[in-house]
């Protein structure tokens, strides 16, 4: 703290305390009155700080607790719709890796015969959705291709759930999805893609060709839709959720 001295009282080092006496000639004190009281011809030449009224401020601001990261895992066979899906429910703009399908593919990527698919995920789809603002949803999109299958294994790690893709007119190319679900031990939902707006088997022939058990759910949905994909989604959250607090209890 700076100070400057007033240049009206003269500095002194044999000042009388303030209230004390001044001794006279021939013995006799006067009263010695508080001329030099502390810091008298001191001026505080520092900066003012105001007083704060606390009606003014008001309360404390409270901050907005963040949402809490999911992975799910979006993953299928090969051309099943499973970028359609993340890009359809993404809050930003998916991260693709797609790459045009050249002659190389044929007898290899086989497609619908009235696909018209032309490119293909060559490592993984990311996209992002927040629900309710208290979940935020990190998606990962596997490739579907047999000779990617070895990316599979990081995609899901650390992943609550999976929403597994279907084509109901090519079911048996969807057995090696719901084989690894279920040797993972990963909760997970049979998302049936409704291609123009139909399916070719219902809901209950689907789950017997893929062997599925009453436990796992099997539900239509259109991967171009939205809220389509997000009721696939709430669908996949209910049974992670239920299945947390099931071994929850069991401890």
């Amino acid at each position: 703290m700076d100070y400057v001295r007033s240049p009206e009282l003269p500095l002194t080092t044999d000042r009388p305390p303030v209230g004390g006496h001044e001794p006279e000639p021939g013995g006799r004190h006067r009263e010695q009155h508080s001329a030099y009281a502390p810091n008298v011809g001191w001026h505080h030449i520092g900066p003012t700080v105001p007083a704060v009224d606390a009606r003014v401020v008001g309360p404390p601001v409270k901050r907005r607790r963040a949402p809490i990261p999911v992975k799910i895992v979006i993953a299928g066979g090969f051309g099943v719709g499973k970028t359609t899906t993340v890009g359809a429910i993404s809050e930003i703009a998916p991260l693709t890796t797609e790459a045009e399908m050249t002659t190389a593919s044929i007898g290899v990527d086989d497609l619908h015969p009235d696909s018209t698919k032309t490119t293909t995920t060559v490592a993984m789809d990311f996209g992002c959705v927040t629900i309710d603002g208290s979940l935020k949803l990190y998606l990962f999109g596997t490739p579907g291709q047999s000779r990617f299958g070895f990316m599979w294994d990081d995609l899901t790690r650390g992943a609550l759930g999976a929403l597994v893709v279907v084509d109901s007119a090519r079911l048996d190319e969807c057995h090696f999805a719901i084989d690894y679900f279920e040797r993972a031990d990963l909760p997970f939902v049979v998302a049936v893609n409704a291609f123009d707006g139909q399916l070719t088997h219902d809901l209950n022939a689907v789950r017997w060709a893929l062997a599925v058990g009453d436990h796992v759910p099997v539900v239509r949905f259109d991967a171009r839709q939205r809220l389509s994909v997000r009721d696939a989604l709430l669908v996949l959250l209910d049974r992670a959720l239920d299945r947390a607090l099931r071994e929850r209890g069991g401890m």
